[in-house]
Parts: structure tokens; C-alpha cells; sequence
């Protein structure tokens, strides 16, 4: 049904991988960047969530176990403040003052990540900026799988696009 949402996924499955895109989503929607997926969208998430209290380039456990959820800065009210989360495993690379010389609102920005090793190690950046490096302590999911772009569904998000361009993937393995 129009209005739920859901994922784009690849044909083809990758292990160790960089995947890169641009994107240039309405601030107020929530997405994601399926690192490994299967069909049924359980992934390691590299976070696309453009909305108060969301954050981008961040890593999500989506349908995982383990409760994975590690980001270094949360959105403010509005796409060009950001608060800096005191207890993230990779300290926020830049002043939250600084923020809106890197992301620019409104247009096309920049993000890469990388995947690699099972448990993996996955490094997230934004606009060549290194944003985040998180470590799983334990092979939780699947050494390969697909890559998917996810947007969520509902009434709450049905008036902001989602949009992604230029996505470029490389095979590390």
C-alpha cells in the first residue's frame, strides 16, 4: 500500500564492502542504509534518520539482538542544530557549532560506509568526514548480504521525499 514504506534491496549479496550515495532527503523523514541485508530487511544500519532527535551515520542493529544503537549526535528541532551524545563509542568528530559548514540543508550530502570482518567493524562518513567507527563484539548476523535503502512508512512521514543518487559500491573481499 502506498505510504508504508519499506526497502530497496540489491540482486546481489556483498561481504566486505564501501558503499557510498548522495543523498538529499526532507528534513522530518526517516531512512536508512541497510549494511548486509536480508530480504526481510534484518541489516546493520548505517542511520539515515533526518528528524528530530534522529541522527545520520550512526549504526542501528535493524532486527538484530543486542540492542545496537550508537550515535554520536541527535538532531535538534531543526536540520542545522545538532547536540553532541556524551556517551557514544566514537566521540562527535566536529563542534555542534560547526555542523552546518559540513552538512548543508537542503542539498545533496555526501555518505559513505564501509563494512568489514564478521563481527564487523564499521566506519561511517559524512561528506569525507569520519563520523563513526563501531566494532560488534560478537557474529550476530550474516557475513554477506544485500544492500537495501530503507524509508519508513505511515502517516507521519508522508509528506517529506526521500532521495538518493549516485550510489557507488566497492568489493573489499
Amino acid at each position: 500500500m502506498p505510504g508504508n514504506g519499506g526497502i530497496l534491496v540489491t540482486d546481489a549479496a556483498f561481504g566486505d564492502f564501501e558503499v557510498v550515495l548522495e543523498t538529499n532527503n526532507d528534513f522530518g523523514s526517516d531512512s536508512g542504509l541497510f549494511l548486509r541485508s536480508t530480504d526481510d530487511g534484518r541489516a546493520y544500519q548505517c542511520l539515515i534518520d533526518y528528524l528530530p532527535d534522529g541522527s545520520v551515520a550512526g549504526v542501528y542493529g535493524e532486527g538484530l539482538s543486542g540492542d545496537i544503537y550508537a550515535r554520536n549526535f541527535a538532531f535538534g528541532a531543526d536540520p542545522g542544530t545538532i547536540v553532541a551524545q556524551d556517551k557514544a563509542p566514537f566521540r562527535l568528530p566536529i563542534a555542534p557549532a560547526d555542523w552546518t559548514r559540513l552538512w548543508k540543508p537542503g542539498a545533496w550530502n555526501e555518505l559513505r560506509a564501509r563494512i568489514t570482518g564478521n563481527p564487523p567493524r564499521i566506519t561511517t562518513w559524512i561528506n569525507g568526514v569520519r563520523f563513526m567507527e563501531f566494532a560488534d563484539s560478537e557474529p550476530r548476523h550474516q557475513g554477506s548480504g544485500a544492500i537495501a535503502l530503507q524509508v519508513h512508512g505511515g502517516e507521519a512521514f508522508a509528506t517529506v521525499a526521500v532521495r538518493y543518487r549516485n550510489l557507488r559500491v566497492k568489493r573489499l573481499d
